[in-house]
């Protein structure tokens, strides 16, 4: 692509309220929404990942939903490339693509573009399964600090996919990832962006959002969802990517009796909470970035008028 695709991310911890938004900005903009959400992707997993539902979309194109089983796995690789099939799509028939949700190594990989990173080896990753089960995963956590301290201190310890992933890297190359992704990556960046992030001005207000929607979840049936799964997908376990998504674990183990219900309601509370901060603490890392305080009564204003001012200063007659 010799001219950059005009594209709006629309970035912020879960619960800020970018499903609603991203809608309306759709709707104002002639735009189509692409989810960047490593959770949507898997059919059958609507509640606890908060799914847009059909009445959510109004009548607004959405992608990269309900792409693949949750037997299956996706990676940032092919987040990519389909993403930046959707933008090509969208932007070929004139309109807006608005690229919207909570996993910030798929916005990252969209800006900057994708390393040269070794391929995923089944049997390492079975060795170092075995080794967390035995040992525990902060165990292996402090083991990548030593290897590689730059992505160990933005993985929390009990962060086992992605630490499973940085030490399958660093035994397969001898190099720290952060290294191998600072060296350089595969095609230049070919977007014209806008980055909008919603950030609460305090903290409090964001915990108690997500308290109110796990509860919510798990009374719209997070639960029954759980087993029809269980029941469809008789593979499913909780090894795999999709079941560690932030309450599905927690809920499994409620339904195989190792936790109660109060339990599964804190450690679910507290699991979200987590990946608010390392959303949170993702865009503070980030440049150029028009942040709107998700706290505000009406957001689609401010939003509107970045996105607008972006249009008339960078991308005319988009």
């Amino acid at each position: 692509m010799n001219t950059p695709l005009p594209a709006l991310f629309l970035m912020g911890p879960t619960a800020s309220g970018k499903t609603a938004l991203a809608v309306a900005l759709a709707q104002a903009l002639d735009g189509e929404v692409i989810s960047v959400d490593s959770a949507l992707v898997y059919r059958g997993m609507d509640i606890g990942t908060a799914k847009p539902t059909r009445a959510e979309m109004a009548g607004v194109p959405h992608h990269l939903i309900d792409v693949i089983d949750p037997t299956d796995a996706y990676s940032a690789a092919q987040f990519h490339a389909d993403a930046m099939a959707a933008i090509a799509d969208i932007a070929s028939r004139g309109r807006l693509p608005i690229l919207a949700g909570g996993t910030m190594l798929y916005f990252k990989a969209l800006e900057e573009g994708l390393s040269d990173l070794p391929q995923a080896d089944p049997a390492l990753r079975a060795r170092l399964d075995a080794e967390a089960a035995e040992r525990g995963w902060p165990a292996l956590h402090q083991r990548l600090a030593e290897v590689d301290p730059v992505t160990a201190a933005r993985l929390a310890p009990a962060d086992s996919q992605r630490i499973q992933r940085a030490l399958e890297i660093w035994e397969l190359s001898g190099q720290p990832m952060s290294e191998l992704i600072a060296r350089g990556r595969e095609g230049a960046p070919t977007l014209n962006l806008l980055k909008l992030a919603l950030q609460p001005a305090e903290r409090a207000w964001l915990h108690a959002r997500i308290a109110l929607r796990f509860e919510k979840m798990l009374d719209a049936g997070l639960l029954d969802e759980l087993v029809a799964l269980r029941q469809r997908w008789p593979s499913l376990s909780l090894d795999l990517p999709s079941m560690r998504c932030v309450g599905y674990r927690q809920a499994w183990e409620y339904l195989d009796g190792r936790i109660d219900r109060q339990t599964l309601i804190d450690t679910g509370v507290a699991a979200t909470r987590q990946l608010a901060k390392r959303q949170l603490t993702w865009l503070r890392g980030m440049e150029n970035l028009v942040a709107i305080d998700c706290q505000q009564a009406e957001l689609v204003t401010p939003a509107l008028a970045a996105a607008r001012a972006w249009r008339e200063r960078a991308c005319p007659g988009c």
